[in-house]
């Protein structure tokens, strides 16, 4: 993150980045134009049509195998990588490269993280990758992807209700069907799953799930508080994090394990969470 490998000889510095994600991830730095032996500094580039650049781009900037990364940044102004005008397609020429390749790989630049809403995103995607590779890291058995699935379901519910059915029905078979086939089916219906943008009406309908669990142990007076949290987040009139918190304290507080070990109410470590949805209630 701090490389002088800018176009203008410097470096950049993203907050969220370096000090609020940078606080659970480790950076493995990729420079493309250096991969590439053009080097840090050179005039202004631009790609037109088929112009001797895409071409050394398409050759050259490979981008780097994604075994053992959850996620990838890249400089919204840097030459090279995403932030060459392409005027062929409107693209950036290395993001598209990258994101054909690796399709279920969080991929973003620097200036969309600028967005509250687009750190929620990629930080949820990052995290669920990585406990992702970390389960199929190891010898796993049926029952340990049961646990996996188990603790998502909501999580994948709210970004994709087809592929939530698909995921089911395949870790229910997982003991009848070789692990590396089961395995590499899973990977893609949880990678697509979670590249699909989770929706104003599917996040209700994950939401109404933790509230059927949450809501019968409560009285009458604090059920009707949570299920008009829900209904306001429905409407527009609150923000995404405020119905979440409350589920999660009734069910911590009640000692509702499936529920407080949902992925959907804890997407990422606490501390990150705390600082993304303080931005949530901000906007």
């Amino acid at each position: 993150m701090a490389d002088e490998a800018r176009f203008d000889g410097g470096h950049p510095h993203n907050r969220f980045l370096a000090e609020e994600l940078g606080a659970y991830v480790d950076w493995v730095p990729y420079t493309a134009e250096l991969e590439t032996g053009m080097g840090a500094l050179w005039e202004t580039w631009r790609l037109t049509g088929q112009s001797r650049l895409v071409e050394f781009l398409s050759a050259g900037a490979t981008p780097p195998t994604p075994a053992g990364l959850d996620g990838y940044v890249t400089r919204a102004d840097r030459p090279g990588v995403g932030g060459i005008p392409s005027y062929d397609d409107g693209h950036r020429v290395f993001s598209r490269r990258l994101t054909t390749a690796f399709p279920f790989l969080p991929v973003s630049d620097d200036r969309v993280l600028g967005v509250a809403a687009s750190r929620e995103r990629f930080a949820e995607r990052v995290f669920a990758g990585a406990r992702l590779r970390e389960l199929f890291s190891r010898p796993w058995r049926p029952r340990d992807l049961v646990a996996f699935h188990t603790r998502h379901k909501l999580q994948i519910l709210a970004h994709d209700p087809a592929r939530y059915r698909q995921a089911g029905r395949l870790v229910a078979e997982a003991g009848s069907r070789p692990c590396r086939e089961t395995e590499a089916e899973y990977r893609q219906i949880f990678g697509r799953a979670l590249a699909s943008n989770a929706t104003r009406g599917r996040n209700a309908n994950a939401m109404h799930r933790a509230f059927r669990h949450v809501g019968r142990r409560l009285d009458d007076s604090l059920r009707q508080d949570v299920l008009g949290q829900i209904r306001a987040y429905e409407r527009g009139e609150l923000p995404f994090s405020a119905p979440i918190v409350t589920l999660t304290r009734h069910a911590a507080g009640e000692g509702l394990h499936w529920a407080a070990e949902q992925t959907y109410l804890n997407p990422v470590p606490a501390d990150l969470l705390r600082r993304l949805w303080n931005a949530d209630m901000a906007r």
